[in-house]
């Protein structure tokens, strides 16, 4: 137990933490996205899908709250990484050349607080207060018609895919998978991923936008 608590004060237990705190929500993320493309089958089989989820009973909420300790931890180790980070930074450098980790770090810190504040938007949207219980389908299909709202999500999830690729890609050499042989291959990984789950998820908006899903 003092070994585990020593781990989460240092910086690489930090890092390791919001690497495996990340890799459950990549996962959920993935899944969400699946789930999702029901919506190009129609009514019956998105709200089908959200019966579906419904029907899991306590396994559902095991997962919420999977998800919601796995985003306490990811925020506040990001918060920790983040104050100890500015505090190292007393002196200004005439000239200062950014390795690869601290733009991805840099910019996961402003893609990090969009994404909380979308997650927060997004279940009030969908989930606590929809306009239409009951009918995803009709909340999805109408909510996107706005094309203000279409254009908080497009802009969520590009923001959301370039977190994936950073935070994949770091989590890959977190958790010791960094050697010159591989790191062009986990770097496609990363970018395969965040490319597929980007581009489908502004999809949905775009396509609701474009007629092409309709009431």
């Amino acid at each position: 137990m003092q070994r585990a608590l020593t781990l989460h004060q240092t910086t690489i237990g930090k890092k390791v933490i919001m690497a495996l705190s990340g890799a459950v929500f990549v996962g959920f993320v993935i899944g969400h996205f699946l789930g999702n493309l029901n919506l190009y089958l129609g009514p019956e089989a998105l709200n089908g899908y959200a019966e579906t989820l419904k029907s899991l009973g306590p396994l559902l909420w095991i997962a919420r709250i999977v998800l919601l300790l796995a985003l306490l931890v990811h925020v506040g180790s990001a918060f920790s990484l983040w104050s100890h980070n500015k505090a190292a930074r007393k002196s200004r450098y005439k000239q200062h050349k950014d390795l690869a980790t601290d733009y991805a770090a840099r910019t996961m810190y402003w893609t990090g607080p969009i994404l909380l504040l979308f997650i927060v938007y997004h279940l009030l949207h969908f989930t606590i207060l929809p306009a239409h219980p009951g009918d995803v389908y009709r909340n999805v299909v109408e909510g996107f018609s706005n094309p203000l709202i279409a254009s908080v999500y497009i802009a969520a999830n590009v923001a959301l895919g370039f977190h994936l690729f950073h935070g994949i890609y770091s989590a890959f050499q977190t958790l010791g998978a960094n050697h010159p042989r591989y790191n062009p291959l986990r770097r496609d990984v990363a970018i395969a991923i965040s490319a597929a789950i980007t581009l489908g998820n502004v999809s949905f908006p775009i396509s609701v936008l474009a007629g092409f899903v309709t009431l």
